[in-house]
């Protein structure tokens, strides 16, 4: 039997959410699978090996991204017109960063991945343009990847397998946990994780857009890495 149009879209729209997500969670799977061979002896890779992946990663998925531009309706930019709802997203996304950086618990049975640390790339450009591509991407492709996974697709996935017949912001309390404890777990700093996933939750809810979860996202992010570039605190990447 042939599937019907409707299907097929839903399909595509659900695939256009996943596969970025998928593809950059991808490239961390081979990157700890590299560090294990490494510390097994199985390959040899030079230290900086893990800094020069990740240009590959963020501009794959940026790749993706703007493939599937076309079906993110739900990214709107008129959102962002409404000051006072911009500026309190900001704030959130400013206060999220604060608990960030004060909030250490770990995974204790989950070595950490190995840290952006310049100081093994060449002086000059190279560590200019590699830091500079670090930056845009937990900026500006990070945020958009994420927002479109967890809060378009996912939150709305739980309540219902057709997601997108769900209004973005309907709330239901298993899906609100789940993506929580999910978005959590994705991340080293589990409690800071599932504080930021439960915010950014709370901001959908709130606002009912994602666009204002990705200025949350993207403002924490940013925060984050002033902080991170004024205090050399590299492990917090």
């Amino acid at each position: 039997m042939p599937h019907s149009p409707f299907r097929t879209r839903l399909h595509g729209e659900a695939l256009c959410r996943v596969l970025p997500f998928a593809l950059y969670m991808g490239f961390i799977a081979v990157q700890e699978a590299l560090g294990m061979a490494q510390k097994a002896g199985v390959v040899h890779l030079p230290a900086a090996a893990h800094l020069y992946l990740y240009p590959v990663k963020i501009l794959s998925v940026a790749a993706l991204l703007v493939a599937c531009r076309h079906t993110y309706r739900e990214l709107c930019l008129d959102d962002l017109r409404n000051v006072k709802s911009g500026a309190a997203v900001i704030a959130v996304g400013v206060a999220t960063f604060i608990a960030w950086i004060f909030i250490t618990w770990t995974m204790p049975m989950a070595p950490p991945p190995p840290p952006f640390a310049p100081g093994l790339l060449p002086e000059g450009w190279v560590r200019v343009v590699m830091t500079g591509l670090r930056v845009a991407g937990a900026v500006l492709v990070v945020p958009v990847m994420e927002e479109l996974f967890w809060r378009s697709f996912l939150l709305r996935y739980l309540v219902r397998v057709q997601f997108s017949s769900v209004r973005v912001g309907d709330f239901t309390l298993s899906s609100f946990l789940i993506t929580t404890l999910l978005f959590g777990l994705e991340h080293h700093q589990v409690l800071s994780g599932i504080l930021a996933g439960a915010v950014y939750n709370l901001v959908c809810y709130k606002t009912r857009s994602i666009t204002l979860c990705v200025l949350a996202h993207a403002t924490t992010n940013l925060a984050l890495a002033c902080y991170i570039l004024c205090t050399g605190n590299w492990h917090l990447w």
